[in-house]
């Protein structure tokens, strides 16, 4: 590169105006840098991501929760109170090298499905009482979404109580990978309220959770994609996680704002009306899963 300038060194001031150019140039960086002047970050790669979170999940620790944090590139797992020291050096041990990916979290109460084996209100079977989700339809067949771990164990759900009257058959029950449950209305004289359209999740979302135990709570969307494995060793995977709080029987009930649905209780902590740590099943996927058409 040519070091251009407006007027020529004279005789007189040569020496001094040589010592400028020379200070000039030696500011100026070169024009070309090749390989070796390449710097290499630090951040790890998605691959590198993708592996700690596999990592986590080969660990087999019950009681944890794990998402990939892309704004932070990191990998952020919360650990409910059955995890033990050990049990969280194991998770942190096995991201081997990549060990500064790792971000572990800790939250009081145990992960779990949200069912309660009392009766109570909303739908219940066998013992079982969960919350209903929201109402969807496919041609002339109408049915209600809640939790899959719920329809696992119910075959008929009845209103007010288990010898009550009917309410429908449970027709799809996804558990654990999913957290789903069809129950297709048996009964033309019950009212299917709706008035819900789908939406796709976002991360600081304000929502709704309502159920069955504990009613109404509000709060944000904290991550989406989370991967859970709740006490029991069942793994659940690409939820939504709030910062609403949730109890026995909340299963089932449906995360919203306004008119938009997002998902159902699938579970998590919390002693309401305090914060705590929720889990829900996407409505998206249930919807294209199977054809339906939320209303």
């Amino acid at each position: 590169m040519k070091l251009r300038h407006t007027a020529s060194c004279r005789t007189a001031a040569r020496v001094v105006c040589l010592t400028v150019l020379a200070a000039l140039i030696g500011l100026m960086a070169p024009v070309t840098a090749g390989p070796a002047d390449a710097t290499e970050s630090d951040e790890p790669t998605d691959a590198e991501l993708a592996e700690v979170a596999d990592a986590v999940e080969e660990t087999d620790v019950e009681g944890v929760a794990w998402y990939t944090d892309e704004a932070n590139n990191e990998v952020v797992v919360t650990a409910d109170s059955t995890v033990s020291v050990g049990e969280q050096y194991m998770v942190r041990r096995a991201a081997g090298v990549e060990q500064d990916a790792l971000t572990i979290k800790r939250v009081s109460g145990v992960f779990g499905p949200l069912r309660a084996v009392y009766p109570g209100a909303a739908i219940y079977g066998r013992g079982v009482r969960c919350t209903m989700g929201f109402n969807v339809r496919k041609g002339s067949n109408y049915y209600l979404l809640t939790a899959g771990h719920c329809g696992k164990l119910v075959p008929y759900w009845h209103a007010r109580s288990s010898t009550g009257k009917l309410i429908g058959r449970t027709v799809v029950a996804a558990y654990p990978t999913r957290d789903y449950a069809l129950v297709k209305y048996d009964r033309r004289w019950l009212s299917r309220p709706g008035g819900y359209s789908w939406a796709k999740p976002r991360v600081g979302q304000a929502v709704t959770r309502d159920g069955s135990t504990t009613g109404s709570h509000s709060g944000r969307i904290t991550a989406v994609s989370v991967t859970v494995r709740y006490v029991g060793g069942y793994t659940v995977r690409g939820l939504i996680q709030t910062d609403i709080c949730g109890e026995s029987g909340d299963s089932g009930g449906p995360l919203y704002r306004g008119s938009k649905a997002f998902g159902i209780t699938s579970g998590g902590v919390g002693d309401c009306p305090g914060r705590g740590i929720t889990f829900y099943q996407p409505v998206g996927i249930v919807l294209k899963a199977h054809g339906l058409r939320i209303y």
